[in-house]
């Protein structure tokens, strides 16, 4: 998945399990939305995905501070880690 957000360009390097993620061939800019801008569509689409629970866990264990991973908004994982933890 590759975003642009404010002339920065995040990549992410190919997941095995991304192959099989709801959000593969889907606009990232739904899942890297301007701040404070909605994460509804994301989350939505994360609600049906078979790997979700792959890409929250690397989202966490990777530190991702931006866009919505698993399901959860960055503020959603800083949260869950802090609970965590």
């Amino acid at each position: 998945m590759t975003a642009t957000t404010t002339s920065t360009v995040f990549r992410v390097e190919p997941q095995p399990w991304y192959e099989r993620a709801a959000c593969r061939g889907r606009d990232a800019d739904c899942f890297f939305p301007e701040k404070g801008g909605s994460t509804r569509a994301a989350k939505r689409i994360c609600q049906t995905c078979v790997v979700q629970v792959e890409c929250l866990e690397y989202a966490l264990a990777n530190d991702e501070r931006f866009g919505i991973w698993g399901g959860m908004s960055e503020r959603e994982r800083r949260r869950l880690k802090k609970r965590v933890c």
